[in-house]
């Protein structure tokens, strides 16, 4: 059916797919972290991942950009895996396991305002009249979903480890475009690198800290699925979307995920919105779509 398709609605049936695949990773952690500790459950998942893609990083044609790269670069790409990888996902997995789910999608989403904001000192990119009402809108659809401000003190250290997440997440999006604009190594040996880096990084801390505890056929199954389906095959398979899709397009169809996690966490995990919520969550989302698509 899809060799019918022209490449361009192919690419869209697939990076919708991606997105799906991505959204039902939330689902998963949150049933996983009833059992397994969220740092070693997040050290697990990009572990076997890294080990899936590990193969492709061993061709000749990704191994010959590596040999000739300079000591900074190195050190580019090592504090990319930390913070994209060791510190932004491990602070997803510890905020689902503190915060609805919802809730930690839609603080990631100011990951796109502070990546905005950032890029003034450090990128020298202004902001345009229509990014700053984006950041506007975005404000004002998370005092809406969060009024009244009262916090129950259970959420307060999930708030804060994932606050701590869209600042890792906002950094590594910076770091991450430079690394790519230089344009030495192939984007994929980028995200291999970068994610071994951050695996060990994860698992380590979470087996330090956390322990390791005894896991059942269950749980790996859901540790495989996310690391093979929703990891290594979902990135492969959207590195290869954006062949034939502009970043615009696939900006919009990421934005999607806000949605689709507030849906699945309704049907499978009992996470219900109100009204006010859900026009929060859409101003909120809303608002952060235009900063993206108009500084891209």
């Amino acid at each position: 059916m899809l060799k019918n398709l022209s490449p361009r609605f192919r690419a869209v049936f697939q990076a919708l797919l991606v997105t799906f695949l991505w959204s039902t990773s939330w689902v998963l952690i949150k049933i996983g972290l009833e059992d397994i500790p969220a740092l070693t459950f997040a050290g697990l998942r990009y572990s076997l991942a890294f080990l899936c893609l590990l193969p492709f990083a061993l061709r000749p044609a990704h191994l010959k950009p590596l040999r000739y790269l300079s000591g900074q670069r190195w050190v580019r790409l090592v504090v990319l895996g930390l913070l994209f990888y060791a510190v932004t996902q491990g602070a997803q997995f510890v905020g689902l396991d503190y915060l609805p789910s919802v809730t930690v999608s839609l603080l990631l989403n100011f990951t796109t305002i502070v990546v905005a904001l950032l890029s003034i000192p450090l990128l020298a990119e202004r902001l345009t009249a229509l990014q700053w009402c984006g950041v506007l809108i975005n404000i004002i659809g998370a005092l809406i979903y969060f009024h009244p401000v009262s916090i129950p003190a259970s959420q307060v250290v999930g708030l804060i480890v994932v606050a701590v997440g869209v600042l890792a997440n906002a950094g590594s999006s910076i770091l991450g475009r430079r690394v790519n604009r230089d344009g030495d190594v192939p984007p994929l040996t980028v995200t291999i690198v970068s994610m071994g880096v951050g695996a060990i990084v994860l698992l380590a801390s979470g087996i330090l800290i956390q322990g390791f505890p005894p896991l059942s056929l269950t749980h790996w199954a859901i540790i495989g699925w996310l690391a093979i389906v929703n990891t290594a095959f979902a990135f492969t398979l959207w590195n290869h979307t954006l062949q034939a899709l502009s970043a615009t397009e696939s900006s919009i169809i990421n934005s999607t995920m806000l949605v689709q996690i507030a849906v699945l966490a309704w049907l499978f995990l009992g996470e219900r919105l109100t009204w006010q919520g859900i026009i929060g969550m859409t101003l909120a989302g809303i608002g952060a779509l235009i900063v993206q698509l108009r500084r891209q």
